[in-house]
C-alpha cells in the first residue's frame, strides 16, 4: 500500500522518538511513578528521551519540611531521572508543567534550566499577562497544555508560541479535536504530543511521542526543533500525525 510505504518511510526520516509530558512523584504529588520507574518504562519502550514535566505551582514546591527549598528539591528529581536515564540510554531532558495562581490553566515549557525556574517562580502570583510581557524566553517555547479540559480554557493565542493539541491523558477528556482545529483557526504553529504520564498498571505509558530527525539530548535543543517545525507526532505508538 501506499500509505504503508509513506509511513515506513516518515518513520526512518524522523526515528528518535520523545516523550513530551509525563510526570514523577513526589514533584507531582498527582503522580504515582517514581523518576526510576519512569525512565525504566520508557526505556524499555524503545524511547530515545523524555521530557519530565513536574507540575512546577506556586507554593506547592515550597516545602518547609525540607532543609533545602522545593525548587532545590523539585530539581533533584530531575537530576535523579537524568542520571538514571544514562544508565538506561534514555535522555531525560528538563521541561516543565507551570501554572499561575490566577487559575487552573497549566503551560509547558520547553528550552528551561535551573536558573530560569527560580526566575518563573517569582513570576506565578502575578498571572500570564504579566509573566509574558516581563519574562523574555526567546530560546525557549511556551505552550499551552491541554487548553480544552475541564476547568481550562484556551487563552489568547499571542500569548503563546503554541499548544498541546494532543493530550493522550486516559482520566481526563482533553477534547483533542477542538484542540486540533482550535490551533488550526488561530494560526499556532507549534503544536505537540503528550502522554502526559502518571499511573502505573492502565497500559497508557507511550501512548504519544514527538518524532524528530535528530536525537534530543537538551531542553534548548528540543525548543529549537519545535520552532523549526521539522518534526512528526505520533499516537497509539503506532499512527503518524503530520503537525
Amino acid at each position: 500500500m501506499i500509505e504503508k510505504s509513506l509511513k515506513e518511510n516518515l518513520i526512518k526520516e524522523y526515528p528518535y522518538k520523545t516523550e513530551m509530558h509525563a510526570h514523577s512523584f513526589p514533584a507531582s504529588g498527582c503522580s504515582e511513578v517514581s523518576p526510576e520507574q519512569l525512565v525504566k518504562i520508557y526505556a524499555g519502550l524503545g524511547y530515545n528521551s523524555l521530557v519530565l514535566t513536574n507540575h512546577f505551582i506556586h507554593k506547592n514546591c515550597l516545602l518547609a519540611q525540607y532543609e533545602k527549598s522545593g525548587i532545590e528539591l523539585w530539581y533533584d528529581e530531575y537530576k535523579k531521572a537524568k542520571a538514571y536515564g544514562q544508565e538506561c540510554g534514555l535522555n531525560v531532558i528538563l521541561g516543565a508543567e507551570i501554572r499561575f495562581t490566577e487559575n487552573e490553566n497549566d503551560y509547558l515549557i520547553y528550552g528551561l534550566n535551573k536558573e530560569m525556574l527560580k526566575e518563573i517562580y517569582e513570576y506565578l502570583p502575578f498571572g500570564i499577562e504579566n509573566f509574558r510581557k516581563s519574562y523574555k524566553m526567546p530560546d525557549s517555547v511556551f505552550m499551552q497544555a491541554h487548553p480544552f479540559r475541564d476547568n481550562c480554557k484556551p487563552i489568547r493565542p499571542e500569548l503563546l508560541d503554541g499548544i498541546e493539541t494532543l493530550n493522550m491523558h486516559q482520566g481526563h477528556n482533553s477534547r483533542i479535536a477542538i484542540a486540533t482545529e482550535y490551533a488550526s483557526a488561530t494560526d499556532l504553529k507549534i503544536v505537540s504530543a503528550g502522554t502526559d504520564f502518571h499511573h502505573l498498571g492502565r497500559k497508557h505509558e507511550g501512548a504519544a511521542a514527538l518524532r524528530s530527525k535528530e536525537e534530543v539530548t537538551d531542553s534548548f535543543q528540543l525548543a529549537k526543533i519545535l520552532k523549526k517545525g521539522d518534526y512528526l507526532l505520533e499516537i497509539g505508538g503506532s499512527a503518524i500525525v503530520l503537525p
